[in-house]
């Protein structure tokens, strides 16, 4: 197999130290240099908080900092990561947190992307009680997860970011509570990677995403990128053979040529019944 990568210098614009999840991965892998850039303030491009907001898609965001980090650096290979929060897509009862971790090759003029997504450590709460703020934090994991705390309520712009210690947070409590005028503060978890574990191990699962991604070739071209885009559902029912929405086919795309070929799927011919919306409306 071809290493693209190898010896190639990638930019990766950070200033939250991603690159402590991203670089052993793909360096050990494709034998690439990733190399951190500096010189802007990422939090400008939009801010979890609240006061900046995102402008654009969450992959226009990662695609944004992939470009300025190449621009900076003069690299012609560059790395974007973007997070997203949200409800999970099952229940919409829990914080879900999916990770963007983009890949523009000009030399080749490919876009690879690599994703991650599972349940996040983020939360808030709106309060006037030292107490129920403390078990906030504990069921947050203060202090390996950090805090934001800011008087009155989510609008305030006057927050307190890197809430790291217990001391740090009754300090911020009384701070904001004196400052809100009404005995209420607002806090909620940090969700700049370095302040969050949880996020951190998700950006790393999307490097490694992204590494089997570009190590996956069309044989044809020879591009790295060479994976499933679509999914097509209609995997038949085990008890009426009637189509389900389980997928039947992969689409898999090539990020070079554009090549396109259907797969179909080979761990399983039926779907459980219980599944079906013949057999169970």
């Amino acid at each position: 197999m071809r290493q693209h990568y190898a010896g190639e210098r990638i930019g990766l614009l950070t200033q939250h130290g991603k690159e402590q999840v991203i670089r052993p991965v793909l360096e050990a892998a494709l034998g690439c240099v990733v190399e951190r850039v500096s010189g802007v303030d990422t939090d400008a491009l939009g801010t979890f908080t609240r006061e900046r907001p995102r402008p654009g898609s969450q992959l226009e965001a990662a695609r944004r900092k992939a470009r300025i980090g190449m621009e900076l650096s003069g690299l012609r290979v560059g790395l974007g990561s973007e997070g997203s929060f949200g409800p999970d897509p099952f229940s919409g009862l829990f914080p879900w947190n999916v990770e963007l971790l983009v890949l523009i090759d000009d030399r080749l003029g490919i876009e690879v992307l690599g994703v991650a997504q599972g349940a996040a450590q983020s939360g808030h709460l709106q309060t006037g009680d030292w107490e129920a703020v403390a078990r906030f934090a504990e069921q947050q994991g203060l202090p390996s997860h950090q805090l934001v705390i800011r008087p009155r309520d989510r609008h305030d712009p006057r927050l307190r970011k890197g809430i790291a210690s217990w001391t740090q947070l009754q300090a911020g409590f009384e701070r904001c509570a004196h400052e809100s005028g009404n005995g209420h503060v607002f806090v909620e978890t940090e969700l700049r990677a370095f302040a969050n574990p949880t996020r951190m191990r998700l950006i790393g699962e999307a490097a490694e995403d992204l590494r089997q991604r570009l190590q996956s070739l069309r044989a044809a071209c020879d591009a790295p990128g060479y994976w499933v885009v679509e999914r097509e559902p209609g995997l038949p029912c085990a008890a009426c053979s009637m189509p389900t929405r389980a997928w039947l086919n992969e689409v898999w795309q090539c990020p070079r040529c554009g090549h396109r070929a259907v797969r179909a799927r080979a761990d399983r011919g039926y779907c459980d019944p219980q599944y079906c919306v013949h057999c169970n409306p």
